[in-house]
């Protein structure tokens, strides 16, 4: 079977934004007067999370358990994950998400080849479209066939129930999608429905287990700026085209069959 879409993560693998979400996270904390700071070390913890409504009550039932008893919680991390978007607006609209290389031009790419385009994100509709708008620009948005939010499934990663959404959505195989993800939560969630996948690390991903991913990346990489290969087999790219991701989409179901 031929490779015929491209399923992507957002936050880490398009845009380096996890930072931002977590300074909106302590934006919205200060707002709401509790005493909690996020620093990149707790923050990179979090992440095992998917959902910033679900990170909230985790962190409450793991360092404030008493809050756990409060008949209003859940309209209260409601209302502090409001504000918290709100706050991730107002972040990107400063330019404080980029995106990472090669996106853009790897995307173009796809699209000029034919490939077929899905998103598949635990973000919220209202973030994604906030960095989409702001950083991406460039109508990106409208190129992906099918967007998956975090509100469009109820189990998010690494459950593969937004990628199997996906699936139903583009009506195709597993076996003829690829996915690109930054976090070990991701490659799971793909791998669990069957869709090889590729990782390009982020800031807060370095280091950590991708075991089953076909390749492992630094970023998609660019002409004048080389990707770095922490595994895999990069057929002596320096950065990421349609060619390569079929030769690794090719190199992955021929590793299925022999499994």
């Amino acid at each position: 079977m031929k490779l015929a879409a491209l399923m992507l993560d957002v936050d880490g693998t398009i845009a380096e934004s996890e930072d931002a979400h977590r300074e909106a996270f302590n934006a919205a904390f200060k707002e709401f007067g509790v005493a909690w700071h996020w620093d990149q070390a707790i923050y990179r913890d979090l992440l095992g999370v998917s959902g910033g409504r679900e990170r909230i009550r985790h962190y409450i039932d793991r360092t404030h358990p008493e809050m756990a008893s409060r008949p209003d919680l859940y309209s209260f991390i409601e209302a502090m994950h409001k504000a918290k978007s709100q706050a991730y607006a107002e972040l990107v609209e400063d330019k404080a998400v980029g995106v990472r290389p090669g996106v853009i031009r790897l995307l173009s790419e796809a699209r000029e080849c034919g490939l077929r385009l899905a998103l598949v994100t635990s973000t919220t509709e209202e973030n994604l479209r906030a960095l989409f708008d702001k950083a991406l620009g460039n109508d990106v948005l409208s190129w992906f066939e099918v967007i998956g939010d975090g509100n469009k499934v109820p189990a998010k990663k690494p459950a593969p129930d937004i990628y199997s959404w996906a699936l139903q959505e583009f009506g195709l195989p597993a076996t003829a999608c690829l996915a690109i993800e930054d976090s070990p939560k991701g490659l799971q969630a793909s791998l669990a429905a069957g869709v090889a996948a590729i990782v390009t690390v982020s800031s807060y991903t370095e280091g950590e287990d991708f075991t089953g991913a076909t390749a492992v990346l630094s970023d998609l990489g660019e002409p004048d700026k080389p990707f770095e290969l922490v595994s895999g087999d990069a057929h002596s790219a320096q950065y990421v085209t349609v060619d390569l991701l079929k030769q690794w989409f090719d190199e992955a179901q021929t590793a299925k069959l022999s499994a």
